[in-house]
């Protein structure tokens, strides 16, 4: 006698999509997922409406599988949405992917291990009051500017794997891991910057 196939799969053991009604927790990590890119979406693309419709599309797309490591469905959904969000943003301005950035020779940070602003600040900034303020500077830089930013400070990327995700969409392929971190640091200090000057004055 045939063994059941494994919840969530189809009478002939192939994945279900995502969107089928099934109780496992790769499902729950995948729903996770996408409420998690969501946010990362909208600060990428700066329109929350084409966010959610990023989002939609491509959870949409993504076929999970029960029966494998719950964590895949997590990748596939963040996966699917950086690379929606990236070729969105080339589109609307490939020459802003075209060049790398000037060498941050006035940078306000010595390396890789220096912060203007710290992690903590940065998370306050994305999920709380500070959203505003971030968004108004978000707006202020290139597109380039704020895919890396976005995905350095809120994905949490490494420098490589950034640079990686550029050049799957930019023409040419240019972008190396120095030079994101070249364009991190710079804009973690316009950003420390603008915050300062955004501040109210404290009253003596």
């Amino acid at each position: 006698m045939a063994e059941p196939p494994c919840s969530g799969q189809g009478s002939n053991g192939s994945p279900v999509a995502f969107g089928a009604v099934v109780s496992s927790e790769a499902i729950l990590k995948a729903e996770n997922a996408a409420v998690e890119m969501y946010r990362f979406a909208a600060l990428m693309l700066g329109n929350e409406a084409e966010a959610l419709s990023l989002v939609e599309n491509s959870v949409a797309t993504v076929e999970v599988d029960p029966c494998a490591d719950p964590c895949a469905a997590k990748g596939l959904v963040r996966e699917r949405v950086l690379d929606g969000a990236l070729e969105i943003m080339h589109r609307q301005d490939p020459a802003s992917f075209a060049d790398l950035p000037a060498a941050d020779s006035g940078s306000c940070l010595e390396g890789d291990d220096d912060m203007a602003i710290s992690g903590t600040e940065i998370t306050e900034l994305v999920s709380g009051a500070g959203r505003g303020p971030l968004r108004d500077w978000l707006n202020r830089l290139s597109q380039a500017q704020r895919a890396v930013f976005v995905q350095r400070a809120v994905l949490g990327s490494s420098n490589a794997d950034t640079a990686r995700a550029i050049n799957r969409f930019a023409k040419p392929s240019i972008w190396t891991a120095e030079a994101v971190s070249s364009l991190f640091r710079q804009a973690l200090c316009t950003l420390a910057s603008s915050l300062v000057r955004s501040a109210p004055a404290t009253q003596v």
